[in-house]
């Protein structure tokens, strides 16, 4: 039985995943950074481990808690939705330690076992913003497109130990935690002479209802890209995702 470790499980993207994977049959570590109770099945085969994606010290636990890792699922992540022009350099920073370094340090700690063994998958979760380029999300689209240059580059390093690395891009979930798992950081992001922009972006994403996405379609995207054996390695998940993957061709 196959062993995954899917990071940020605490809703959204993440959530969704554990309960996929578990549901096929797999052993699942759900990690989250503050574990919550009753949102995933109890099960001998589902675990939940605390794990802060930004601290060295947390990893190790998390990794020592879980033991054997097949796949690897990188999906924490943090928003960020505002002008950069008063974005401070210290949020810009923190978005990075998380969508970005967080997913280096997971990928950099489990690595030696899957190189080890000749086995094994790394998934990371990125953004629909990667495929088209979208306003007022330039420091989150940065944070996501430098983990989409990681990963190619990195699947032609693992190839060479047999171990697999791929790339899932959803689009745009207004059912997620996005802006709520911002935080503060949205805070006085939108000054007066952004409001008009900001105001249309927010209408654009209102009428395309027929082109969202889904937890689930990122679920069964993650679980495509996990099992799948050949060289592909970008998977847009959700409607709005597979246009804008066919548009850029």
């Amino acid at each position: 039985m196959k062993n995954v470790l899917i990071t940020g499980c605490s809703s959204g993207y993440g959530l969704e995943t554990a309960r996929h994977f578990h549901a096929q049959g797999w052993n699942v570590t759900a990690t989250m950074r503050t574990p919550r109770d009753g949102v995933l099945p109890h099960s001998e085969r589902l675990r939940i481990v605390p794990l802060d994606v930004t601290s060295s010290a947390s990893i190790a636990a998390a990794l020592a808690a879980s033991g054997p890792i097949d796949a690897l699922v990188n999906n924490a992540g943090i928003g960020l939705f505002g002008a950069f022009e008063v974005t401070p350099m210290t949020t810009v920073r923190e978005v990075f330690e998380t969508n970005t370094f967080g997913v280096m340090a997971m990928t950099q700690a489990v690595v030696p076992q899957m190189r080890a063994r000749r086995s094994g998958v790394i998934v990371n979760v990125t953004s629909s913003a990667t495929l088209a380029p979208m306003p007022l999300v330039a420091a989150y689209t940065a944070s996501k497109a430098a983990v989409e240059g990681f990963t190619g580059s990195l699947a032609f390093e693992l190839a060479e130990f047999d171990v697999r690395v791929k790339l899932v891009e959803p689009g745009y979930g207004p059912s997620t935690a996005f802006t709520k798992n911002s935080g503060s950081r949205l805070e006085g992001l939108i000054p007066e002479a952004y409001a008009p922009l900001a105001q249309r972006s927010f209408a654009a994403l209102g009428q395309a209802q027929a082109m969202l996405t889904t937890e689930a379609d990122v679920a069964e995207g993650v679980w495509r890209a996990a099992n799948d054996a050949t060289d592909q390695l970008r998977f847009p998940a959700g409607a709005d995702a597979v246009a804008l993957a066919l548009a850029g061709r």
